[in-house]
């Protein structure tokens, strides 16, 4: 009943006991004709077997149980691997197509939203005034990151296991390497320096990867969650029938995408030190690690492409309340702009002077109950500095801005 929650069908599919399966004959296959190609079984052999490799054609459940080996020469740890390796070529160009997804639509949104004002919050208390294109470009640049992660990862990762027994093919005699060589030409993987039955870095790489995907998502969810609480209803998931309801309060509005994505990064983190903990193999071949990945690594993936496509919705249909988010600004009657009039004073007064003289002012705002303005423009060493126009203007969150616009462009222009 959970699942569809929390991954695609897209990506369910790749992970399906039919698609396991289906990626192990895969490499069965390919490995007849690699040994049919250099004579070490009969080329009617190979075709054979190819036309048996169907999955359709088997009891799953039966397989499950069975002990049988077919493959001449490999282990079963090479059929494994190769076919987590098959699915994880998949599984990876599912991941892009998600991450370039969100990426666009978080592209599209910092263009609309370059200008928008809203609150920049630290230690989630409002620090300096932003924009919501500037808070919305961030994690595009974080993506275009992952994407060439994804890019240099793809040439580690996806590489042919087959080392048979104990990693040196030796009941292949000569010909391990030219059947090797076949081999990988056949399922269109490159070939790694030596086989890594025991040495988990690429796996590893895969799911730190995706880890590290979640937590940009994962980033972004809460933000946009935290900005859609009653008390602030600044940005709000698109609303469609039968979305983000409870079953028992009617008014409800729920950040449902957020949710999943927050799940995900709850739960991708523990999995990603099962990866790195499993990775600790003894000799040529580990006891229990390795069968550790098996679950582990598919529910990472499924995990992150649910996390991408939740993200990639709520960021598409996103709604805004522009009139909340200035009145917001205005909360602190003024004091957002603290640090604007610090340094608007700081070349006359120096920056101690002018740090403690807005920071008395600003005590004496909250304690009153006034604007910060007001009280500065009862202070000779203020206004003697400041007229009441030049306070009014650096007021202006439209002027504290700095280089927001330049950095939402450099986002935008990287992205392509």
């Amino acid at each position: 009943m959970l699942d569809p929650l929390f991954t695609t069908d897209a990506m369910r599919e790749v992970f399906s006991d039919r698609a396991r399966v289906q990626r192990m004959l895969d490499f069965e296959a390919a490995l007849a004709r690699a040994e049919a190609s250099v004579g070490v079984i009969p080329a009617d052999a190979a075709d054979t077997i190819g036309r048996c490799c169907r999955a359709e054609d088997f009891d799953l459940a039966k397989i499950a149980v069975a002990a049988r080996d077919v493959h001449w020469g490999a282990t079963s740890q090479d059929v494994i691997d190769s076919g987590l390796v098959l699915q994880l070529r998949d599984a990876l160009t599912l991941i892009e197509k998600d991450v370039t997804r969100l990426a666009d639509v978080l592209a599209k949104q910092a263009s609309v939203h370059r200008a928008t004002l809203i609150a920049g919050r630290t230690w989630l208390q409002q620090a300096l005034p932003v924009t919501l294109g500037l808070k919305l470009a961030t994690t595009l640049a974080a993506l275009e990151r992952h994407r060439a992660r994804l890019a240099a990862l793809r040439q580690r990762a996806l590489v042919l296991q087959f080392g048979g027994a104990a990693g040196t093919l030796a009941s292949l005699g000569s010909r391990g390497l030219a059947i090797e060589a076949a081999l990988a030409t056949e399922l269109n993987l490159a070939i790694p320096t030596l086989p890594w039955h025991t040495q988990r870095d690429n796996l590893c790489e895969v799911a730190t990867f995706l880890g590290l995907v979640v937590a940009t998502v994962g980033k972004l969810a809460r933000d946009l969650a935290l900005l859609a609480q009653t008390e602030v209803g600044e940005t709000f998931e698109p609303a469609k029938a039968g979305r983000g309801g409870s079953s028992t309060m009617p008014q409800k509005r729920n950040p449902v995408g957020a949710s999943i994505a927050l799940a995900a990064a709850v739960r991708v983190p523990g999995l990603v030190a099962t990866m790195l903990a499993a990775a600790v193999q003894e000799h040529e071949r580990g006891l229990g690690n390795w069968p550790a990945e098996w679950d582990t690594l598919p529910e990472i993936v499924l995990l992150a492409a649910g996390a991408l496509d939740a993200m990639a919705g709520v960021v598409e249909g996103l709604e805004t309340d522009v009139a909340r988010m200035r009145a917001n600004l205005d909360i602190s009657q003024g004091q957002i702009l603290a640090e604007a009039v610090q340094m608007a004073l700081a070349p006359t007064l120096g920056r101690n002077v002018a740090h403690e003289l807005v920071a008395s002012a600003s005590r004496r705002a909250r304690s009153e109950r006034r604007h910060l303005r007001d009280v500065l423009a009862e202070e000779p060493r203020v206004t003697a500095v400041l007229d009441r126009d030049a306070i009014g203007r650096v007021f202006d969150p439209q002027s504290y801005l700095g280089s927001t616009d330049a950095f939402i462009e450099r986002a935008l222009a990287r992205r392509g």
